[in-house]
């Protein structure tokens, strides 16, 4: 609306004068300077020139001129509705300035908190292109009316490291930020999973059903995660069953459609199908450009030239997150060696990140293969409950390899290596981190491991 009383603004001063009779002097020196702050809700804020000051408000409503203006501006827009105020520019707040100022609260950031998010996954920080327009789109639909029927529950899929996290948290942050009371939960489906598990061993599954149930937002990150798992599956499906008839949003995200999801139960694909499912497809090469250079802003990151940025978008072509990983290492590279950000540098510092002659992509199946064939051990043992050091040792290579080159989780590398738990697959990382610090023939071995992963490293 507000562009559209500006192009007609000519118009409804003209009308001002033909049929209030307020003569052309007066519109010119006490109307026509007016500017519109926003329009919001049908209602037109107009602030005057600061020069004019107060005074030239109380003269507006004195003569009544609002009055005259607001039946020209309904007359010429044909909208009975529509109000008008008019006010200081600095008594105005825009909306900009009233989410900062929502987000600087104590309140607000004891919400996210709360809600377990990320301060950094919000809208504002989320950069648009060909590949996440709709899911953008939808997302700030969902944002701004939950739990419509059209939009509930919603359903992200893509590869990951695409943005499905950073763009299911904004939606939460969004809701937040209109109202920092609403019950916001984010968590991932090894969280559930994990306190599923715990609540049913420790007989506590009414906290657990008081904690999941009784939300106005719940987002659950990769629940291609819960396959398999008939106790987190059915809990799940009766707490989804449980929000969705108290008309609470759920939001859900995952690697691939619903309809891929085979191991899941029935019910529960039915469910995730019955409200929308939006993919999110690789960024192209301007929006790889844009998230770089937005990245180095947030983070102070400075000094890097316009061909590094090239170099990257070029070279890591399909994950944000390794995008901005690229940026970070490049960034880190340069403080440690104490060097100017250059193109040679940048090559030098992710010579093992980027490899464009391999087509290689490093899988846990890889990884398992691999070591299993350099050190001369069954994958049947490693996935075995023996724990001969030989075997023990190869399995916890595995664990940190995973970790380091592969984007699964502790639970799901866990589960992939005989059903172990993830502090077990934790402790493993940490001990191979220790042995390659402190034995050079050790690290001379997985140091091998790890070309034969990746063949032209």
């Amino acid at each position: 609306m507000k562009k559209i009383i500006e192009n007609k603004w000519d118009e409804i001063l003209s009308l001002l004068s033909t049929q209030y009779d307020i003569s052309k002097m007066l519109v010119d020196t006490w109307i026509r300077s007016l500017k519109i702050f926003e329009v919001k809700d049908n209602t037109v804020y107009f602030y005057v020139d600061e020069k004019l000051g107060e005074n030239s408000i109380k003269f507006i409503r004195k003569k009544e001129f609002d009055l005259f203006l607001l039946s020209s501006i309904r007359e010429t827009l044909d909208n009975s509705d529509i109000e008008i105020v008019i006010d200081l520019k600095k008594n105005y707040v825009s909306e900009e300035e009233k989410i900062e100022e929502i987000k600087n609260s104590d309140s607000y950031k004891d919400a996210v908190s709360r809600s377990n998010l990320n301060p950094k996954y919000t809208f504002e920080n989320f950069i648009v292109g060909d590949g996440n327009r709709h899911a953008h789109a939808t997302c700030l639909a969902v944002a701004d009316m939950p739990a419509q029927d059209n939009f509930n529950p919603l359903f992200l899929y893509g590869n990951s490291g695409l943005g499905k996290t950073h763009l299911m948290q904004s939606i939460a942050h969004y809701i937040l930020q209109k109202d920092d009371k609403a019950k916001v939960l984010y968590v991932s489906s090894d969280t559930f999973t994990i306190e599923i598990v715990e609540a049913i061993k420790n007989n506590r599954t009414n906290e657990f059903r008081d904690k999941y149930r009784n939300v106005d937002v719940l987002l659950i990150d990769d629940v291609q995660s819960i396959k398999g798992k008939d106790a987190t599956q059915t809990e799940f499906f009766n707490t989804f069953n449980t929000l969705y008839n108290d008309n609470k949003q759920i939001i859900l995200s995952s690697d691939r459609p619903p309809k891929d999801l085979e191991t899941l139960d029935k019910r529960l694909v039915s469910r995730f199908e019955c409200g929308v499912p939006i993919d999110i497809h690789e960024p192209d090469y301007e929006t790889r450009m844009a998230i770089l250079k937005n990245k180095a802003e947030l983070n102070h990151i400075t000094g890097i030239p316009e061909e590094v940025y090239i170099y990257i978008a070029e070279n890591v072509t399909d994950n944000i997150r390794e995008l901005e990983g690229a940026l970070n290492k490049i960034s880190v590279f340069s403080k440690l060696m104490n060097e100017k950000v250059t193109l040679e540098t940048a090559k030098e510092s992710l010579k093992d990140f980027i490899n464009k002659d391999s087509n290689v992509k490093i899988t846990l199946e890889r990884i398992l293969s691999i070591v299993c064939e350099h050190m001369g051990i069954s994958e049947a043992d490693i996935k075995s409950k023996k724990r001969s050091q030989d075997i023990a040792t190869a399995r916890q290579i595995i664990m940190y390899l995973g970790r380091q080159y592969t984007l699964l989780s502790l639970m799901s590398i866990g589960k992939y290596l005989g059903g172990r738990d993830h502090t077990t697959v934790m402790n493993g990382c940490n001990k191979i981190e220790k042995m390659l610090k402190n034995d050079e023939a050790f690290k001379s071995t997985v140091d091998t491991i790890i070309k034969k992963l990746n063949p032209s490293s």
